[in-house]
């Protein structure tokens, strides 16, 4: 907490430095006999506090200036330099950080050897211990330069993942569109060639023309149950009987599954429901059924909102729910999300995914009329 505030308001942090370097120079200045020489200097690495974020090598420069010249005639206060090394080792690279301390201690060498009272030991521990703030600011440094490639790699590993979501729906829709082109082909060079047969021998054998159209509607059913089974539509065993595919007339039945799973579901519809293409009806009901799934898989929710609106030109369906706001990576690797998206895609709509403003998590998708008719 305190550190983050000393983030927060660096200014306010180098105003109170400053007056903790004025009250232990200029006060040390004003005690000596050289008073009128010292305290000006005094002054001046107090004031370079201000300013040491933005000039770090300046600032260390007035400090070592001032605290060399007044040590040479009255006593060696240390205060500012020792801010300013590691002002400079926190702030500038090592190959910056380093010459400029190793000059500092250089140079400070001499005036406190001038001086009578000290001895070379003496001496020798005083500008060992201004190596401190030094390796203290470096340390500083150092874990500021990994924090921010941990960061910057945490950015590259979401651009790279966010490639590989594109690339895996590229790669779906290529393979679904190859195996369309084969599904297709197939079955309507199968049904052309049937139905001319039938033609043929329509009047003289009624009984091969009954079994070459037999031919085309097997056939026909084989390929719209291939189609519904790449597109994602559909999701019944083959072996089960053929029935009407859902939309959104049949949402109240999926609601109440939804309940009868644990789930308070409540629905909006808003504007005057009217008949949509077979296919956005379809995408729209799919649309609600995998995210209230997710909801109920992975969102950890007690509430969700569908809300159908019939517009002018377009269908919009939203879903919200009160969880934690994770539902959008339901399946693995979010092949639900990608699915939900070329869902919406096929028609040329819009779907937005993410954290709703109040908490929970929502699934907006758009559906434009016009296009998909």
């Amino acid at each position: 907490m305190i550190w983050n505030w000393l983030r927060r308001h660096p200014l306010l942090v180098d105003v109170g430095l400053a007056l903790v370097v004025g009250a232990t120079t200029i006060g040390g200045a004003l005690n000596g006999v050289h008073r009128a020489v010292a305290v000006p200097l005094a002054a001046a690495e107090t004031l370079a506090v201000l300013v040491r974020r933005r000039r770090p090598l300046a600032f260390l420069a007035v400090a070592v200036a001032a605290t060399t010249a007044i040590a040479f005639f009255q006593g060696f206060i240390p205060t500012a330099v020792v801010l300013g090394l590691y002002t400079v080792a926190a702030h500038r690279e090592r190959r910056v950080a380093l010459p400029a301390g190793v000059a500092t201690i250089a140079l400070l060498a001499a005036p406190l050897a001038h001086r009578h009272e000290h001895g070379w030991i003496d001496v020798a521990i005083q500008l060992g211990v201004l190596t401190v703030p030094w390796f203290f600011g470096e340390s500083l440094r150092t874990r500021r330069a990994y924090l921010a490639e941990l960061e910057a790699k945490a950015e590259r590993l979401e651009r790279d993942r966010e490639e590989n979501v594109r690339r895996a729906a590229a790669a779906e829709q290529a393979r679904i569109a190859r195996e369309l082109h084969d599904v297709i082909a197939h079955s309507v060079s199968v049904m052309v060639v049937q139905a001319a047969a039938a033609n043929d021998v329509f009047e003289a054998q009624p009984a091969r023309a009954r079994e070459a159209v037999r031919s085309i509607e097997a056939t026909g059913r084989a390929a719209l149950t291939e189609l519904r089974r790449l597109l994602g539509i559909v999701r019944t065993p083959d072996d089960e009987p053929y029935e009407p595919q859902p939309g959104l007339d049949r949402l109240g039945d999926l609601l109440e599954r939804v309940r009868g799973a644990g789930l308070a579901v409540a629905l909006r519809v808003e504007g005057e429901p009217r008949p949509l293409p077979a296919a956005v009806d379809l995408s729209a009901y799919r649309l609600v059924q995998e995210a209230l799934t997710n909801t109920l898989k992975h969102a950890a929710a007690s509430h969700a909102d569908v809300a159908v609106r019939y517009a002018e030109g377009e269908l919009a369906i939203e879903i919200r729910d009160d969880g934690s706001g994770a539902a959008a990576n339901g399946e693995a690797g979010g092949q639900g999300l990608i699915g939900m998206r070329e869902r919406v895609g096929m028609f040329g709509g819009e779907l937005v995914t993410g954290p709703a403003g109040d908490g929970g998590f929502a699934v907006a998708a758009r559906f434009p009329l016009e296009a998909a008719s």
